[in-house]
């Protein structure tokens, strides 16, 4: 075709230029980048298929990396956890050799003590440093917490060592027992019952009745000096003050009936004005003044007032004072009468005693404090009880009559009487101080309860031949101190002075050395420990003797197998059940074995329960007749073995393992071992909220690509069993070495040991089973996913060398075919040449 305007044959070569050089690029781009996919449009499945690959890789190797991490916790824990073993492997040398006590002396037990101190503080250390990252391992912040449900109380030495709590956090676990673990049992049946030896006893009682406490309160009252004021009758002009001299008879007078000193002025009629006499009658409180009181027959005028006041003042009893203006003037005849109660108020010092009497025993030895206190007012009041004391307190400011004090101590309680015989009053506040501060206290004493003395007399012998009537007679006069005791073969009489008194045991010893088999003693002594003639007693009969019989009916030799260990034992005919029962348990933690007596049978148990309990009993030999006549050959024959049974029982529904009373289970989601009550049967249940080390261990964050596991704490509050704590084992503990129970603490420190060894292989069984079987299946999935995410992703070098090849020359040939193509029109020109 020869056309100018169209060139299609260079349209046709440019297409396949550009095409040529598509590829070209192309093979260059992957080339250059080394993959095959750089971008979607190369191939979208491919690109899908590949991302999703790569985000695989990238979660396997930070599971990669969390399991290395994981790797190194396990490891710091393993590694501190080697060293308390050490410490507890130390600490068990240290009890081992401190039980040889024979041979060391107190200074190297103690000095064992101070290296075995030391150990547990070592211990207490690195429970509290072990860390990792600043996160304790070993103090038990790693533990499982768990919340209790129904008999949880039922269940101890729960061990949680790895629990999937899933998405709520929380996991519910039921055990289920269905059959109690049982101990390992021999019975030997009809042991003939043991009739134990008794011999003959009697007593003679002397009854002491209750005795109630005795006491007075003394309360001190100070002297009150009268005082009072006189008035001349008729001339009113003439007064003084009257007040007793301090020391002078009139200091506390306090009158007759009508409570006063009365002050008589007498008229001598002399007419000199004079005072003639004072004369103070301390019978009849009565001051007597004799003088010129009308002095108008001489032309004298009477005695003044001043006169009459000088005269008392000199006589020297009473003193005057406050003289009225008017006591110059003369008294008239008037005047001279009797002045009753002109001086009052006095009062002479004294000690006034309320005598106490406490109720019958010794509940009323009581203390009884009595004080001035603030605020009580006229009635005293009572406070306290017996244990403490009681406390009667008056008013600090008011006049308190002592009867109402004696009230107040009356109604105590342990107070069977309280009396005083007087009127005196105490007046706080003012002269009298005896009760302020501490006040007086008097503790009620002598108050004994009801009790008996005994004298028991007993035969030296066994059996009913010493049984013997027994007479205590006190109705005779046979001297001061004398003592009869006499043995007739049927009656034993002792025979006392009817009024003498007797200490009992020294009574006691005379009885004994008066009779001949037997012996007396005081074996009660709740009285006063003597006896007055007369006096209450009552004699009980030398009775009850008996004579032994009964028991295994043979010598026997026995071989006793348990847990622990084997003993040989022997034992001699009419040995009864009790004391088989002692021999037996002497050395039961040398054989794991305990005997129980149940009626007429001997009951042989292992201490421990499970398959692995056992009771081996082997008759050795019993007797010398008939070889099936001994009381343990007719129950065993040759002897009998027996094991105890493991738990039954279900965690969540799955049965698990039961070693005696322990039981496990170890499943994808639980790991736990707890021990049962024995002869628990039903359902315990719990619910672990929480706790535990989470590693993440998969690349997907779910629940079953993760472990939680469980560490606990290293301490010495946590390390040790059921035998007890191993802190037991320091200064002052139960179990320190210098104590009496160092099998105690051997066991202890084997219970610490097995739980120590416990924890690190159940943490090295971690490692090598969870740890690196997991890194080394990530490890060979990230090769494969590799493998895989290359083969799509990646550029295959040769085929892009060779198409890079190709496209060269196509594009080389392209060219040259359009430079062909775009010289076709110039070959048009020829035609029109």
């Amino acid at each position: 075709m020869t056309r100018i305007n169209t060139n299609v044959s260079s349209l046709v070569a440019q297409n396949t230029l550009g095409r040529s050089n598509a590829s070209l690029n192309e093979a260059l781009t992957r080339l250059s980048t080394g993959l095959r996919i750089n971008t979607g449009k190369d191939d979208p499945a491919g690109l899908i298929a590949s991302e999703n690959l790569r985000s695989d890789i990238t979660a396997i190797r930070r599971a990669i990396s969390n399991t290395d991490r994981a790797n190194q916790v396990i490891a710091t824990a393993d590694s501190a956890l080697g060293q308390v073993s050490s410490l507890l492997n130390d600490i068990r040398g240290l009890v081992t050799e401190s039980a040889n006590s024979g041979a060391l002396s107190e200074e190297q037990i103690s000095a064992n003590q101070l290296q075995l101190d030391s150990s547990l503080e070592a211990l207490n250390r690195i429970a509290q440093t072990t860390t990792f990252q600043g996160r304790r391992l070993l103090d038990g912040s790693l533990d499982f917490v768990t919340s209790a449900g129904s008999n949880f109380s039922k269940l101890s030495g729960l061990q949680i060592d790895q629990a999937n709590l899933g998405a709520t956090g929380q996991v519910a676990v039921d055990i289920t027992v269905t059959t109690a673990a049982t101990q390992a049992q021999v019975d030997i049946a009809g042991i003939p019952g043991s009739i134990t030896a008794v011999n003959s006893a009697g007593t003679i009682t002397f009854a002491d009745a209750a005795v109630g406490s005795t006491g007075t309160v003394d309360i001190a009252i100070t002297a009150q000096q009268s005082t009072g004021t006189f008035t001349a009758g008729t001339t009113t002009t003439v007064g003084f003050d009257l007040t007793a001299v301090v020391g002078q008879a009139a200091e506390g007078a306090t009158g007759g009936a009508a409570g006063g000193v009365d002050l008589i002025l007498v008229d001598n009629d002399d007419d000199s004005g004079n005072i003639a006499t004072v004369v103070y009658n301390s019978g009849l409180n009565t001051l007597t003044v004799t003088g010129d009181f009308d002095g108008s027959a001489g032309g004298n005028a009477g005695a003044t007032g001043t006169k009459v006041a000088d005269a008392i003042d000199a006589e020297g009893t009473f003193l005057t004072s406050n003289r009225s203006a008017g006591v110059g003037n003369n008294l008239v005849v008037a005047d001279a009468t009797t002045y009753s109660n002109v001086a009052t108020g006095g009062r002479g010092a004294s000690t006034e005693t309320i005598t106490i009497t406490g109720t019958a025993g010794a509940a009323s030895n009581v203390s009884i404090q009595v004080l001035e206190a603030t605020g009580i007012g006229a009635t005293p009041t009572v406070t306290g009880d017996a244990t403490n004391g009681y406390i009667v307190r008056v008013d600090d400011t008011v006049t308190t009559n002592i009867t109402d004090i004696r009230a107040a101590i009356q109604g105590i309680a342990e107070v069977a009487t309280a009396t005083y015989g007087g009127g005196a009053t105490y007046i706080a506040g003012g002269s009298d101080t005896s009760l302020t501060g501490a006040g007086v206290t008097e503790v009620l004493a002598g108050g004994t309860d009801a009790g008996n003395d005994v004298i028991t007399i007993t035969a030296d012998t066994d059996g009913p031949a010493n049984d013997r009537l027994l007479v205590f007679d006190d109705s005779a006069n046979l001297g001061d101190g004398v003592v009869n005791v006499t043995d007739n073969g049927t009656t034993i009489t002792v025979a006392v002075d009817d009024t003498s008194t007797y200490n009992l045991a020294t009574l006691a010893a005379t009885i004994s050395s008066s009779l001949t088999g037997y012996s007396a003693q005081l074996t009660g002594s709740a009285g006063n420990g003597s006896f007055t003639g007369g006096d209450s007693s009552a004699a009980a009969n030398v009775t009850g003797g008996v004579l032994g019989s009964g028991g295994i009916s043979a010598d026997v030799v026995l071989e006793l197998a348990g847990s622990t260990g084997a003993e040989v034992l022997s034992f001699g005919a009419g040995t009864s059940i009790d004391q088989l029962v002692k021999g037996i348990n002497l050395v039961s933690d040398a054989t794991g074995v305990t005997a129980t007596a149940n009626g007429t049978t001997l009951e042989l148990l292992s201490a421990t329960y499970g398959s692995s309990s056992v009771v081996d009993l082997n008759v050795i030999s019993e007797g010398t007749g008939d070889p099936n006549a001994g009381t343990f050959t007719s129950a065993v024959g040759q002897g009998s073995r027996v094991v105890g049974a493991d738990v039954v029982a279900s965690i969540n529904g799955v049965q698990a393992t039961g070693s005696g009373n322990q039981l496990s289970i170890n499943t994808a989601t639980l790991d736990l071992t707890a021990t049962v009550d024995a002869n628990f049967t039903g359902t315990a249940s719990f619910t672990i909220t929480g706790g535990g080390a989470l590693f993440q261990l998969g690349p997907d964050v779910v629940s079953n690509q993760q472990a939680r596991l469980g560490i606990g704490s290293v301490n010495t509050a946590q390390l040790g069993g059921v035998s007890g704590k191993i802190f037991q084992l320091g200064t002052g503990g139960s179990a320190e070495l210098s104590s009496s129970n160092l099998d105690v603490a051997a066991e202890i420190v084997e219970e610490a040991i097995t739980q120590v060894t416990s924890l690190r292989g159940r943490l090295g069984a971690f490692q090598r089973t969870t740890l690196e079987t997991n890194k080394n299946a990530l490890n060979d999935t990230l090769v494969n996913l590799t493998d895989a995410e290359s083969s799509i992703r990646d550029a295959d070098f040769a085929a892009e060398s060779a198409a890079l090849t190709r496209a060269q020359i196509l594009v080389q040939s392209g060219t040259t075919v359009l430079q062909i193509a775009n010289s076709n029109p110039q070959n048009v020109l020829a035609l029109l040449r």
